[in-house]
């Protein structure tokens, strides 16, 4: 295997190839890769919550899906991508803990919550999606190979895909 860059909860990382970006222990939150297929230049983030609070302070950008999308687009284009090349996987969001009612309670909706504000960033980036592995009740490990572009998921109950 290549070298690899870990990219921690909450955070957020920028490589370009041969490196290998990943992240573990995807519950609720959400993995997603920006990836210019031509330069080979490809960035993760490790998304914990839908949305920063707007009187909040600072904080990683990683953190939030409205703010962790629109970082990883700057830093990929700092490294040289082009932004109209640029193109997303998204994987996690799963309901890690049992709801009551049709919807359930907004609190354990965290990883529904996850991917329909990541999906939102990135309409508004206008960034094309790919592929995704969300959903679900199971936990992922992510690993995105700069070099191909192929993002691996994989979960303890239920093997391992490419997307």
């Amino acid at each position: 295997m290549k070298e690899a860059v870990r990219v921690a909860m909450a955070d957020l990382q920028v490589v370009k190839a041969p490196l290998v970006l990943i992240t573990i222990g995807l519950g609720s939150c959400v993995g997603v890769t920006l990836y210019d297929p031509i330069m080979k230049i490809g960035g993760m983030a490790h998304i914990m919550l839908p949305y920063q609070q707007k009187n909040s302070a600072g904080g990683k950008p990683g953190k939030y899906a409205d703010s962790a999308v629109p970082y990883l687009l700057q830093e990929l284009l700092h490294l040289g991508a082009v932004e109209k090349r640029i193109e997303a996987k998204l994987a996690g969001g799963a309901q890690m803990f049992p709801s009551k009612g049709k919807r359930g309670n907004d609190i354990l909706r965290v990883g529904e919550r996850n991917v329909e504000a990541t999906l939102e960033a990135l309409k508004k980036a206008r960034i094309r999606i790919v592929a995704q592995d969300t959903g679900g009740n199971h936990g992922r490990t992510l690993e995105f190979a700069t070099l191909t572009g192929s993002l691996r998921v994989k979960t303890i109950a239920h093997g391992e895909k490419h997307i």
